[in-house]
């Protein structure tokens, strides 16, 4: 499984078998959010220039062309997953799309990456699809918003989306404008209703599991009561004690279960049912990134798979359940694009997109969502975590892998990984380093966005990182760098929430 490096950029990838399709309804397009707090994002998205287009196939193939003036972020890896093709305004239009996709595939060999790519997203942007809908404002709040409070007083409610959690012991942790804390949320009058509500809130459809957990007796919040509306943070009081010293412990989905767990350590074919979260995306038609399911209607993956607005919803597919390219079942159509505002292509820095589909996931044997973490769970030096895959199977092939890869890789710490011998401060508190400094256990091209996955305790699968850079693959102290969702779990909840189901 292979990786990006900013010097040397991988080929870009456009299939040249290109189906004509009626266009299906426009569903909703990039969105970009503003989580209060956050920096408001820039005039613009900048240039595309890291996702790897990676032929299933047989297509020409751009050569590797380097690009000295792209900065720190290394070669973009880890899976992508498959879809089907589509084109607008009938066979002309699949004419015009072809010669389109023609003069991509001859400026990534003669001007590399950059120019092929956007050359073909400025093609399908004006094809007779709907106008990219470009960057959202930031997010407006009065001078008078109190976080927290039950009130939504910024515009699109960022003021109210970081208000509950969770420990990694599955304690819910609620923040109210009466404390500012997060404090444990006691079990008196809590029953599967009151789960249910707060799980909708937080962008999942129902609760899965409620349970009271044995507390300390120390200040926590406590319901005032069932009938009040609103978010849960709204309801609460804040007491110095829990009666009988019980607090909720919520689970929202059933997560993080394998049906099939045999593994080969090193790198392997996966087998149905084995890594169950794990889904191929396909833009018109071609895999082209990986990704990771966390609820039935969400999918995080890595905010460099989307270059800019042009890129329509409607144009990407979602396969999940799926262990070969050769045998794709039915996908899911994508109905907004949510990337991360502050996603840098410079430092590859927030790193992370979340997608939300059009209609649910339904899970199975083949499809299961991973564990997000719990806002305190960290992963350690030395952990042995799993990272899986279409991409490429080593350095500089021509094509990635039509089976779905595992490999295992040990989690890396922050001070070996921004060592001058490994990657010289390039790596942030938003990322987290895997693999082997000895080489030969990576990520590879094509597996940008896929999960990198950690077994604890309780023995479920709990989503550590999500694929994004690293110098080659697999290459001696050149390990993978994955966005942290430990560090960028607060974006993600918030964006569940404002666009929950």
């Amino acid at each position: 499984m292979e990786k990006h490096d900013p010097n040397d950029p991988p080929p870009p990838y456009y299939t040249v078998a290109v189906h004509a399709q009626p266009p299906l309804r426009p569903y909703e397009e990039i969105v970009y959010g503003n989580a209060l707090g956050m920096p408001p994002p820039g005039m613009g998205m900048p240039p595309y220039a890291h996702p790897h287009y990676i032929p299933q196939h047989t297509p020409v193939i751009a050569t590797r062309v380097t690009q000295p003036h792209l900065p720190p972020p290394k070669a973009h890896k880890k899976q992508c997953c498959g879809g089907s093709s589509q084109c607008y305004g009938g066979s002309g239009g699949a004419v015009v799309l072809l010669a389109l996709l023609a003069v991509a595939i001859w400026l990534g060999v003669h001007y590399g990456t950059r120019l092929a790519t956007e050359a073909l997203l400025q093609g399908q942007g004006s094809k007779g699809s709907e106008p990219p809908s470009g960057t959202a404002t930031p997010d407006t709040c009065s001078n008078t918003t109190v976080l927290c409070d039950g009130h939504q007083d910024c515009q699109q409610g960022s003021d109210e989306t970081n208000c509950v959690r969770f420990g990694t012991d599955g304690s819910l942790r609620v923040r109210t404008s009466l404390d500012g804390r997060f404090l444990p949320m006691c079990y008196e009058g809590w029953d599967k209703s009151f789960a249910d509500r707060t799980c909708a809130q937080l962008g999942f459809r129902q609760s899965y599991q409620v349970n009271p957990l044995a507390g300390q007796s120390s200040k926590a919040v406590i319901l005032t009561g069932k009938g009040g509306s609103g978010p849960l943070h709204g309801n609460v009081n804040v007491s110095s004690s829990c009666p009988r010293n019980q607090i909720v412990s919520l689970q929202c989905v059933k997560c993080g279960r394998q049906q099939s767990t045999s593994r080969i350590i090193g790198g392997s074919i996966a087998k149905v049912g084995q890594w169950p979260w794990q889904v191929s995306l396909h833009f018109l038609g071609s895999h082209v990134c990986g990704g990771t399911i966390i609820s039935p209607d969400f999918v995080v993956t890595a905010a460099h798979c989307f270059p800019r607005s042009v890129l329509i919803a409607r144009n990407w597919r979602v396969y999940g359940g799926v262990v070969s390219q050769r045998n794709l079942p039915a996908p899911f159509l994508v109905k907004q694009i949510l990337r991360h505002e502050a996603y840098s292509q410079v430092t590859n820095d927030h790193d992370i997109a979340l997608l939300k589909l059009a209609t649910p996931l339904t899970f199975n044997s083949a499809i299961q969502p991973a564990c997000l973490p719990a806002w305190d769970q960290s992963f350690s030096h030395g952990d042995r975590c799993w990272t899986s895959g279409f991409g490429t199977t080593e350095e500089g092939a021509a094509r990635s892998s039509p089976d779905l890869m595992e490999v295992t890789v040990d989690i890396i710490e922050p001070r070996v990984c921004n060592s001058s011998r490994v990657y010289s401060g390039q790596v942030s508190r938003n990322m987290i380093c895997a693999g082997d400094l000895d080489g030969g256990r990576d990520s590879c091209q094509g597996d940008s966005g896929g999960p990198l996955v950690c077994q604890t305790g309780d023995q479920r699968w709990y989503l550590a990182g999500v694929t994004s850079w690293g110098a080659g693959c697999g290459r001696k102290d050149k390990p993978g760098v994955y966005s942290s969702t430990t560090s960028l779990l607060p974006w993600i909840y918030s964006k569940m929430q404002q666009e929950r189901p």
